[in-house]
């Protein structure tokens, strides 16, 4: 059985502990704002089951416990840890917590895993040029730090070609809602690993852990609770939302937990019904879906589930995300219309290149009859063969 470890600590240090002592082997039920120190949590931990023995665990949490941060804490919570602490940790399982994120990732790209390579300009949204698996956007400056962490990484494929455009993503220059060059970089640079690994880091950092902090102050510990306000932290206003269901239909603590969501949810749903923005009004079947899920009473999660017509299962939650290609490499064919359709990293590659020099083209990654057009067209430019068909030469000068 795993042994449920607490330690109180500076909120300031909280993310710095998470990620050593998952790092270290130990799983994190999660924190708990201490109303007693301002400015501490207590943070709940526990070893991983079969992974470490009694006297291993006890010696890595005494490493852990003689981090710097830890010598500066509050008093120290010992075992037993309060079980007000524990009831407001959420329960979730690895696989529940996909769940809750699959369900977002339905709302925010019609898609279970999230799209990685989507781009999003709606208009008349605050949040202008939109992009990724869970969709982060240039106006709240998420987008430019997305892609700072990319392009940092020594391995991102295409770093030097999105640092070009730091400067400008810096300054939230608006005109990037219609570049078509740095779309369609964006979407092909969702078929580099690194990419997708980055956007899955930066996703759990900016909004899923946050999610889980807010729930767990709030009490909630259900995994469809945990996936309304994961939905609320992502689409924005939670914190206006859950005063606001406060007030309509009283405190967590007096009514519970399930009576508090499916108010929340109602609460929601009003407020986007009667916005004065039309793009928020669109999306009230984020709380139609769920006031379906809880209609059925699927407070687990458990798999399956439908949402918005899409399946969510364990199939689904290990499939090759959409539209991501891990190949061919380019110039390892020659690329024609043809059925079925040729599709690949290659085809994207070629359509970044013909974007980069002025052909009026998406990058999807698709060679059908647009693509081929656009081929022919720049060959004819260019005193080339008109065949529409992109050889291993024409490649080669397209994704140099």
């Amino acid at each position: 059985m795993a042994v449920k470890r607490a330690r109180t600590i500076p909120c300031t240090d909280c993310e710095d502990w998470q990620e050593d002592l998952s790092i270290r082997g130990f799983r994190v039920l999660g924190c708990i704002q201490d109303p007693a120190s301002p400015g501490f949590c207590t943070i709940v931990f526990e070893e991983e089951t079969a992974q470490l023995d009694g006297a291993a665990s006890n010696e890595i949490a005494a490493a852990v416990l003689e981090r710097p941060s830890a010598r500066m804490a509050a008093p120290q919570v010992e075992q037993p840890i309060p079980e007000t602490i524990v009831a407001a940790l959420p329960m979730l399982t690895a696989t529940q917590g996909k769940a809750a994120q699959a369900i977002v990732n339905i709302f925010e790209t019609s898609r279970v895993l999230g799209d990685y390579g989507q781009v999003t300009v709606i208009s008349g949204d605050s949040g202008h040029l939109t992009y990724g698996r869970t969709q982060t956007t240039l106006g709240s400056g998420n987008l430019t730090t997305l892609i700072k962490q990319y392009c940092v990484n020594p391995g991102a494929r295409f770093g030097a070609k999105l640092a070009s455009y730091i400067p400008r993503l810096d300054r939230k220059d608006f005109s990037l809602d219609a570049d078509q060059i740095l779309h369609n970089i964006l979407r092909a640079s969702a078929d580099d690993p690194v990419m997708r690994e980055t956007q899955d880091a930066f996703f759990d950092q900016v909004y899923w852990k946050p999610a889980l902090r807010a729930a767990s102050g709030l009490g909630i510990r259900t995994p469809l609770g945990v996936a309304v306000v994961y939905d609320s932290i992502i689409h924005g206003s939670w914190e206006r939302m859950r005063d606001r269901t406060n007030g309509n239909s009283g405190a967590i603590g007096t009514i519970g937990e399930q009576k508090w969501i499916a108010g929340y949810v109602a609460t929601r749903k009003q407020w986007m019904e009667t916005h004065t923005r039309p793009d928020i009004r669109a999306t009230v079947y984020r709380m139609d879906a769920f006031q379906r899920l809880i209609d059925q009473g699927f407070w687990g999660l458990d798999l399956p589930l439908v949402v918005r017509g899409l399946e969510i299962s364990a199939d689904t939650l290990s499939a090759i995300p959409h539209g991501c290609y891990d190949g061919p490499p380019a110039g390892s064919r020659a690329l024609a219309l043809e059925s079925p359709l040729a599709r690949g990293m290659d085809v994207r590659l070629v359509q970044v290149g013909l974007s980069e020099r002025g052909v009026d083209i998406k990058a999807d990654g698709v060679f059908g009859q647009t693509t081929a057009k656009c081929i022919k067209q720049f060959q004819t430019s260019h005193n080339l063969p008109g065949t529409g068909i992109a050889d291993i030469s024409l490649i080669a000068h397209l994704t140099q």
